[in-house]
């Protein structure tokens, strides 16, 4: 559900019902359509709450874990981020998730997703691969005013061993704070894995082998029978 916006980001929200079951029992739960899940916060009383399920998967596409969502449990509404969401590793079922209850005038720290575009002319030409060293970044800010990603331009990756590092990223340093090291590489051209082709011995090469081991062979066999008949000379 959508409605007012805080601080220029969209406020997004889901009902939340406190519940009582825990351990195996919140299997009962997931089986009727509720997902288990916990508040908490600074400050805040780790509180037990389901959220339909249905809901909470829409609402994580468009929330992430960057976007504020507003848990309204009796009525009330709670300002939280969407962490630790728990998924079956077989079955990609969501199991529990938790929402960390924030004070909107207070900085927080989060991971924010890094998007690589654009087309690189190393990878273009052919003579190398762009390969992603990382996948997020870690920076502060007040809660409204995290970015939902970064967007890395990999058009600049022009020859083999370009990189893109962390101060390469853009970002409003007036309300957000980089808590990563500058040179941390987000995305470098590898050079192309050449592979190594053995080529199979020439066919007069094989037979020229075969036939000197024959000959080897007959050789051998000669000599062999000459020793039995001279020792058959000598025992008469």
């Amino acid at each position: 559900m959508l409605s007012r916006e805080y601080f220029g980001k969209m406020d997004l929200q889901i009902k939340a019902t406190k519940r009582k079951e825990l351990g195996r029992k919140v299997k009962k739960l997931r089986s009727v359509g509720l997902l288990p899940g916990n508040i908490y916060g600074k400050k805040v009383k780790s509180e037990s709450v389901t959220v339909d399920l249905k809901e909470f998967r829409n609402l994580l596409k468009e929330a992430g874990e960057t976007n504020i969502v507003s848990v309204v449990v009796e009525g009330k509404k709670r300002p939280t981020l969407i962490h630790n969401v728990q998924v079956d590793p077989v079955t990609d079922d969501l199991l529990h998730v938790d929402f960390f209850q924030v004070d909107l005038k207070q900085k927080v720290t989060a991971q924010i997703p890094i998007e690589l575009i654009g087309d690189s002319p190393a990878e273009k030409q052919g003579i190398g691969t762009v390969v992603r060293y990382s996948d997020e970044v870690e920076v502060e800010a007040l809660p409204a005013q995290l970015p939902e990603s970064f967007e890395v331009d990999v058009s600049k990756l022009v020859n083999v061993d370009d990189q893109l590092q962390v101060k390469d990223i853009s970002i409003d340093k007036t309300k957000v704070e980089m808590k990563e090291e500058g040179e941390k590489v987000v995305a470098k051209v590898e050079p192309l894995r050449e592979e190594e082709e053995i080529a199979p011995p020439a066919e007069e090469e094989v037979g020229e082998e075969a036939e000197g081991e024959g000959k080897e062979e007959g050789e051998e066999g000669e000599e062999k029978t000459e020793e039995n008949e001279e020792e058959k000379k000598s025992k008469t």
